[in-house]
């Protein structure tokens, strides 16, 4: 009878994998149910954070192509599922592990690539991908107004050069 419940759970967790960005593994032991709660509201609107059994989730994981993950899977675990900007959550892990020494990051992947929890450390130092993007952005409009003020400024010098010419032609044709 409990076949068909693991074998849901499994295909749940492996359409979890597949379909985010970034899953981070954390150790939450000797966590509260309310500091939980107020985890999973620090994670962002594009989290879902979830406790699960390892051997289940190691086994979706390997499902959904996932298999650099399979020495993070002892001790209590549980997993954020990260759909949207992966720098918001790691932002909130690292902020909520800070406050909460209980939770330990252990890894995680992203984009199928897996992370160290240092590296994951490190995402969350980034900035957002808007931020990042606004300054890709004003850097680009710096260099616009860089080459327009190029292109006006040659047509002023050639015509102050020409009147410079001019005035030298006049000076030389006056002294003879």
């Amino acid at each position: 009878m409990a076949r068909p419940d693991k074998a849901a759970a499994v295909a749940e967790l492996t359409e979890q994998f597949r379909s985010s960005n970034a899953a981070v593994l954390t150790e939450y032991r000797g966590l509260t149910v309310a500091q939980l709660k107020t985890l999973r509201r620090s994670l962002g609107e594009n989290a879902q954070y979830a406790v699960v059994k390892n051997t289940l989730t190691k086994i979706a994981a390997n499902e959904a192509g996932i298999s650099t993950l399979d020495d993070l899977f002892n001790g209590p675990t549980a997993v954020a599922f990260i759909t949207g900007d992966p720098v918001e959550s790691a932002k909130g892990l690292r902020d909520f592990a800070k406050d909460n020494p209980n939770l330990v990051i252990k890894g995680g992947v992203l984009d199928g690539k897996a992370m160290s929890a240092d590296e994951i450390k490190k995402l969350a130092d980034l900035e957002s991908r808007e931020v990042l993007l606004s300054k890709l952005a004003g850097a680009f409009k710096g260099k616009q107004s860089q080459t327009a003020q190029l292109f006006q400024a040659l047509p002023s010098k050639l015509v102050r050069t020409v009147d410079a010419l001019r005035a030298k032609q006049a000076e030389q044709g006056g002294a003879e």
